[in-house]
Order: C-alpha cells, then sequence, then structure tokens
C-alpha cells in the first residue's frame, strides 16, 4: 500500500517534511494547505502536488492518509484536531503544541478517532542516539547520575523579525527553549527518565522586540535520583553544535548532535570500538546552531518511516502523543520556574500562566 502525505503549514520546515517524503519508497506528498494567500500553491508547484486553500477540502481528499502539521507552533492543536477528526494519521512538527491543554486535546482527538499521533523529534532516530539509549537500558552506566543538555546556539535579530509570530508567548509558546532546546529536552527526558523538580532562571539580553527568554539555565532532579542541567541559548555567537552529556558510576557518552565524542565505559566491549569508530566525527546533521535551515532531514524520514510502520502493525508511533507531551511539560516548569523564584515539582497540576504571555510583553 502507497502512504499518501498531505502538509499543513507551507514554511521552512515543510520543505524537509517534502524531502523526507520523498525519500520513502511507498511514500508520495498529495497535497499541501497553506493559509496564505498564494502560499499552498507556489509550493504544490515546486513540489508536484496539489494544492489546497481550504483544509476542510484537502482534508476530504481520499488519497491522503497521513498529514504533517508545519504551522507556528502555537497553532497545531487546531489543524491537528481536524486532521484526526477527518480520519487522518498525524504527524506534528516541534513542539507537540505549547501548552499541556493543548497536547491533551490532540492526544484525546487521537485516541478518540483511533489514529495514530506523532511528535517530530528526529534526533531519537540517530545512530549515537540509538546506541546511548541501548546502553542505558542494558544497565551499561550503572547507576545515573547526572545528565545535561547545552543548546548554545545564535540567532540574529533579523531570523526574529522575519515573521510576527516569532519570539511570541502565543505562537512561539516561548524561545530557546521552547523552540531551540526542545529536542535537547526530550532527548535528555527520554535517556535520563522522569523530571520531578526543577529550579531555573530565564532572560532576554540580545535581541529587541520579542517576548521570550534568548537564555536560560534550569537544574534538574530525576526520579531515579540524578541531578541535571539545562542550558539554552539564541544569544551565543556564533552558535556551537548541541550537545548531551549522560554519566553514571560504570560509564559516561557524550554527543554533540550526531558526532559521538565519548564512549566510555569500565568494562569496555569489542562492540563498544566498532561504536566509537563508526559514530565519531559524524558531522552528517548540521545542526542549526547559526543558521536554522542548516539541518538534514534524514531524522524524520527515519521518523515518517516509523510512523509507517506503525500504522501497518498497528502500534504506538515509537514518539507518540504522550511521549511529545513529556518535553513540553519540563519546559513549562522551567518557565514556571523562572517567573515565580521558586522550586517547582513535577507532574504540573495546571498549566503555568506566566505574566508575560497575560501582558503581551517583556
Amino acid at each position: 500500500m502507497a502512504y499518501g502525505f498531505g502538509i499543513i503549514g507551507c514554511g521552512m520546515i515543510a520543505n524537509f517534511h517534502a524531502k523526507a517524503i520523498a525519500d520513502i519508497r511507498g511514500a508520495k506528498l498529495v497535497a499541501c494547505f497553506d493559509m496564505a494567500p498564494g502560499r499552498a500553491d507556489a509550493f504544490a508547484a515546486e513540489q508536484g502536488c496539489i494544492g489546497y486553500n481550504d483544509l476542510d477540502e484537502m482534508l476530504a481528499d481520499p488519497d491522503i492518509d497521513i498529514v504533517t502539521v508545519c504551522t507556528p507552533s502555537g497553532v497545531h492543536m487546531e489543524p491537528g484536531v481536524k486532521a484526526a477528526n477527518a480520519g487522518k494519521h498525524v504527524i506534528i512538527e516541534k513542539p507537540l503544541e505549547i501548552t499541556l491543554k493543548k497536547c491533551d486535546k490532540l492526544i484525546e482527538a487521537a485516541r478518540k478517532n483511533n489514529v495514530k499521533l506523532s511528535t517530530i523529534f528526529p534526533a531519537r532516530f540517530h545512530a549515537p542516539s540509538i546506541e546511548l539509549k541501548k546502553a542505558i537500558d542494558k544497565g551499561r552506566f550503572g547507576q545515573l547520575t547526572m545528565g545535561d543538555a547545552y543548546v548554545k546556539w545564535f540567532r540574529t535579530q533579523e531570523y526574529y523579525d522575519s515573521g510576527a509570530w516569532r519570539g511570541t508567548w502565543a505562537l512561539d509558546g516561548g524561545g530557546a527553549l521552547m523552540n531551540q532546546a526542545v529536542h535537547s529536552v526530550d532527548l535528555l527526558c527520554w535517556f535520563m527518565g522522569d523530571v520531578v523538580e526543577i529550579s531555573a532562571q530565564t532572560t532576554l539580553v540580545a535581541h529587541e522586540r520579542i517576548e521570550v527568554e534568548d537564555v536560560a539555565v534550569a537544574t534538574l532532579r530525576f526520579a531515579n535520583g540524578a541531578l541535571g542541567v539545562i542550558e539554552a541559548s539564541t544569544a551565543v555567537y556564533p552558535g556551537y553544535l548541541k550537545r548531551i552529556e549522560i554519566h553514571g558510576t560504570q560509564g559516561s557518552a557524550i554527543m554533540e548532535e550526531e558526532d559521538l565524542k565519548a564512549w566510555d565505559f569500565a568494562k569496555m566491549t569489542k562492540r563498544d570500538k566498532v561504536i566509537q569508530e563508526q559514530l565519531a566525527g559524524n558531522t552528517e546533521t548540521g545542526g542549526g546552531a547559526s543558521d536554522p535551515t542548516a539541518i538534514g532531514h534524514h531524522g524524520h524520514t527515519a521518523q515518517f518511516k516509523d510512523v509507517i510502520d506503525a500504522i501497518k502493525k498497528d502500534r504506538e508511533p515509537a514518539v507518540n502523543g504522550p511521549e511529545g507531551r513529556k518535553a513540553i511539560e519540563v519546559i513549562l516548569g522551567i518557565y514556571k520556574a523562572a517567573e515565580t523564584g521558586k522550586t517547582i515539582q513535577l507532574p504540573l497540576k495546571s498549566d503555568p500562566v506566566l505574566k508575560a504571555r497575560q501582558k503581551g510583553k517583556k
């Protein structure tokens, strides 16, 4: 069976979705939709698909099985729920949504309509991430002690000025954390397990005309007793590859994007040497440290394949709705901790309402 895809939102990231679909045998980009007049037609002409100016019309297309949502972060829920209600499987570009309430509505819509829901976190499908997760699950790190994520990127003022939605609470949902570091927050939670306690500070120091943070630092306590740090910024020139460090009593691993910088265990195996040789120096992903377009689409391709396989076998996708929600709760917990100056316990009882969101200003 061939699987037809429809894309909602024809911005920059939609191009990566189109490339990923094109790389999958038995998948085809059928159609696209965008609210901006003429945008869908231009994208359709470039990609060789049908351009719709009415979302309901696109969702009624029987040739579409899977819909990917590439709209601004704060408007993922509405088209995602519509797609689920139309019986389409739904893939949503990160983040799943910017509030827990909206995340839950998406999860419920997928459950109610018996369709698959997946959140785009392609870094989970990169080879070093997979090997690291396997090692953790096998207990090779011993007792996990520390888990750290560093996303020290650079975005110009022009980047934020390029779209009215950028840097707003309503549509971006946050700054360096929600937009850029969310991938690393997801990986950290996948590796280390649930976060139960957060302390944090955030600030806006280097950009104008935005409401959200461009620097954030948080300390975490995980359910397994380990501690961790998240550092995120879009104000670090010239921008560096994102970095994940996992440490335990019997081993440590460090990744920069897909480059395995360290892979050290108290009991090394022959397989470890192969992993080091194959994955050290892997720079396939540009990382987007200073250029948001400098990323690969192979992670998207792998994740789209996983969704198709989940449909075929009627299983949950590797990154389903509840999995995608976890990183959002951690980030919202960081915002709440920074806003209140208090240590925050997870799970959150409700969506935190920040003064910046209420006032619509810094």
